[in-house]
């Protein structure tokens, strides 16, 4: 079997654009909370947006020989996915592999596992989200496989797969329900919108001492009527 598929394709400019308008928990409500990666895959750093199609790297524990193959292949437009089936003992990543990642253009590395180089990893403008950090480096003996589908974080990740990663954390929108999934989030994006203007006048009504407005959301009456 070839551990080595080629790359999926990257993501046209209107989906990406409209990707980055949105954010990851937007996304997963629309989805009902499906494909959200487990919270302890964390950002190494806050305050970055990653955007991007997924490229799958599958590794033996605490061995990154095709981390290594996987981030010299990179590219911009893609959001490295790999899969260190949750190895705490040793750091699959650390600044050396990070600034090649990001000197070639990937828009992110998420990781099942552990990196190290905090200090050095929280410097570039590469968001990396992992488990949490080791001093101990990796083995690289082998094997592994490239663009197969891989588990990351709880969730199941096709290449080809929307990444979408922030200070919240990562949310996978599969690529056959990208459409359906960003009308649903954009329709919840427009509605926090308008509650949130509607809390700012209210707050500004007070001010003015008035009071009449009221800025309880009108589903909640309904919701809770039979609890009280």
């Amino acid at each position: 079997m070839n551990p080595c598929k080629d790359d999926p394709e990257v993501f046209s400019q209107d989906i990406i654009e409209r990707a980055r308008k949105l954010n990851s928990s937007l996304l997963a409500d629309a989805m009902d909370g499906a494909n959200t990666m487990s919270y302890d895959i964390s950002p190494v750093a806050q305050g970055y947006q990653m955007v991007g199609a997924a490229v799958t790297v599958s590794m033996k524990p605490g061995d990154n020989l095709f981390l290594h193959e996987a981030i010299y292949r990179g590219a911009p437009g893609y959001v490295l996915v790999a899969d260190g089936k949750g190895h705490t003992k040793n750091a699959y990543m650390g600044e050396l592999m990070a600034v090649a990642a990001e000197a070639l253009g990937l828009e992110g590395i998420v990781i099942d596992g552990l990196v190290r180089d905090r200090s050095d990893l929280q410097k570039l403008d590469l968001p990396i989200f992992a488990k949490g950090f080791v001093p101990n480096g990796p083995y690289k003996e082998g094997p592994g496989q490239l663009n197969s589908p891989v588990s990351c974080g709880g969730v199941s990740v096709q290449p080809g797969d929307l990444i979408v990663g922030d200070d919240d954390g990562v949310t996978v929108v599969p690529k056959h329900m990208i459409e359906a999934v960003f009308q649903k989030a954009e329709k919840k994006q427009a509605y926090e919108e308008k509650r949130l203007k509607e809390i700012a006048a209210f707050k500004e009504d007070r001010r003015n001492g008035r009071s009449e407005r009221t800025i309880e959301p009108s589903w909640l009456k309904e919701k809770i009527k039979p609890f009280l």
